[in-house]
């Protein structure tokens, strides 16, 4: 799982990073949070495309997955790019993804986020939709939960541990220290990360991020320049679909 990719720098990390990671670690899927991947908000067909000719199987997106409005034609016509699934019923798109005997969810918080539908419920709904009935089944399942408080974060995993693979967090573009196995065994991280410029605020053009916060008006922001950190999480499982392992895998490009 890569963390959110940010803007021209992120896309280009990620496909001089990831072929190298797919060999290396011999990798089965890869899943990348892409709702930054179009100049730090939203997503693409073209920003889609570099990700996907890049090695990633599955994009999953947040709050911003509607920035770009190309998105809204395509979401609809390629089932790799899905949106959380606690949308309400309309929005265009799909909240998970399957391929095999793998299926990757996506959800949305609601602590400091859009009011959307209850991702908890939205969770059940999902895994009775696919057919899932717990850990052991030998499907592999991951949960991108795109939420801003670790709180909610570390909530749902204990709610779906045992009935999925993984439990890893995006949104805030700061990786954590927390890898770990929850008992009935389903991994978790309370954020991946990102994949973006290093010298920046969460991506963002610094000078900008700063002038807002000093003046409290509407700034327009963009995607230094310089080095990009690369941050993602690798999660194994064995044959039943448990989590045995899920270690950080980080890298700098200068």
């Amino acid at each position: 799982m890569i963390g959110d990719v940010v803007g021209k720098p992120g896309r280009q990390a990620v496909q001089n990073v990831l072929p190298g990671l797919r060999r290396e670690y011999d990798v089965d899927v890869v899943v990348a949070n892409g709702e930054n991947s179009a100049g730090g908000f939203g997503v693409t067909p073209e920003t889609a495309h570099d990700l996907f000719s890049a090695g990633v199987d599955v994009i999953t997106s947040g709050n911003h997955i509607w920035k770009q409005k190309e998105v809204v034609p395509y979401i609809d016509e390629e089932p790799a790019l899905i949106r959380p699934a606690n949308y309400p019923p309309g929005a265009p798109g799909r909240g998970y993804a399957k391929l095999g005997n793998t299926a990757v969810v996506n959800l949305m918080g609601r602590v400091f986020m859009s009011p959307l539908d209850c991702p908890f419920r939205t969770a059940d709904e999902v895994l009775r939709e696919i057919g899932a009935n717990g850990n052991g089944n030998g499907m592999a399942i991951l949960v991108d939960f795109h939420a801003e408080a670790t709180s909610e974060k570390q909530a749902m995993a204990w709610y779906l541990d045992g009935r999925v693979s993984a439990v890893v967090g995006t949104h805030t573009h700061v990786p954590t220290a927390d890898p770990r196995i929850f008992p009935q065994g389903t991994a978790y991280i309370s954020d991946v990360g990102m994949v973006g410029p290093q010298n920046s605020v969460i991506g963002t053009d610094v000078q900008s991020v700063l002038e807002g916060f000093l003046t409290q008006m509407p700034k327009r922001f963009s995607v230094p320049q310089g080095p990009v950190q690369f941050n993602s999480v690798l999660v194994e499982l064995d044959a039943d679909g448990r989590a045995t392992d899920i270690l950080r895998i980080d890298r700098v490009l200068p």
